[in-house]
């Protein structure tokens, strides 16, 4: 993408996942952070784009092939996207969750990530599983949308 347009693609993450050894350095050189709200909006406003899941690691190990968004009341990326006025592109990829087995959704696992954000859920997998990544139509930026809309729209 750098190379094409001279921008580069962000990608927000959990902050859990850099309490691993050694792991920072290697994160922020490939443009993923977890940054604050401000620090979003300031990376868009300079023209460049930014990757967000709003289920994070809940929907990474609680989700199944049914595929349903847990976000919850996550709406951050909402407020950023207006904040900043630009536009929400949503994509999807298809047939990720049978790429790997992760068992994150057993109550143990749960209760551990849940009350000490540890992120030590045994997977297993890497199967060959063929990935279709599906692109949305783009969300323009409108000045009398709410961030629950936007949210809804997405």
């Amino acid at each position: 993408m750098y190379r094409l347009t001279g921008k580069f693609i962000y990608s927000v993450i959990d902050h859990v996942i850099f309490h691993f050894p050694g792991i920072s350095l290697f994160l922020s050189l490939h443009h993923t952070d977890h940054p604050t709200r401000e620090k979003c909006i300031n990376i868009l406003k300079q023209g460049h784009l930014m990757g967000v899941a709003p289920g994070g690691v809940r929907e990474q190990n609680y989700g199944n092939n049914y595929y349903k968004l847990i976000w919850g009341k996550r709406k951050g990326f909402a407020h950023i996207a207006i904040d900043a006025k630009v536009p929400v592109i949503p994509l999807f990829t298809q047939n990720i969750r049978e790429g790997y087995v992760s068992y994150g959704n057993i109550r143990p696992m749960r209760w551990l990530y849940e009350r000490n954000r540890w992120l030590i859920f045994p997977i297993y997998g890497l199967f060959p599983v063929k990935l279709i990544t599906h692109i949305g139509e783009q969300i323009p930026y409108d000045p009398n949308i709410t961030p629950e809309k936007l949210t809804e729209k997405t």
